[in-house]
């Protein structure tokens, strides 16, 4: 791989626990990707942006507040209409198995529950990554 994979990392809505999401963006970092931070209270207006305008291959939500079946495919929308349907949207939180199902199926990328390995979150990166962008890199 010629150029490291660029993450974004975010924290949308009212939650106001970031911890987690701090955790996943050092654990990236440490595999060598580059991440950015966003900080919390991000709207998904702001998110979008920030991921086109640091021109990321992947945007990772941290949701626990319970609004995940909102903001997910918002992000995703905006995404789509900045012409960066290329970006993988994944994440976390607290969110059903059924959700879970639901949101794959409506493009978003493998969602991560609480206690999920951040190694397993760093294979799926790269495996994506691999298929999806390599050539690009």
């Amino acid at each position: 791989m010629s150029r490291p994979i660029r993450v974004l990392v975010a924290k949308p809505g009212l939650d106001g626990h970031d911890r987690g999401a701090k955790v996943v963006a050092a654990a990236l970092r440490d595999a060598g990707m580059e991440v950015i931070y966003t900080g919390l209270h991000q709207t998904p207006e702001m998110i979008a942006s920030a991921a086109v305008q640091e021109d990321v291959d992947v945007v990772g939500l941290s949701i626990l507040s319970g609004a995940h079946m909102t903001l997910f495919p918002r992000v995703h929308d905006l995404l789509v209409e900045a012409g960066r349907d290329d970006i993988l949207i994944t994440g976390g939180g607290i969110i059903p198995k059924e959700d879970m199902a639901t949101l794959e199926a409506r493009g978003i990328g493998r969602l991560f529950g609480p206690g999920t390995s951040t190694q397993d979150l760093v294979e799926f990166i790269r495996e994506w990554f691999a298929a999806h962008k390599a050539q690009e890199a």
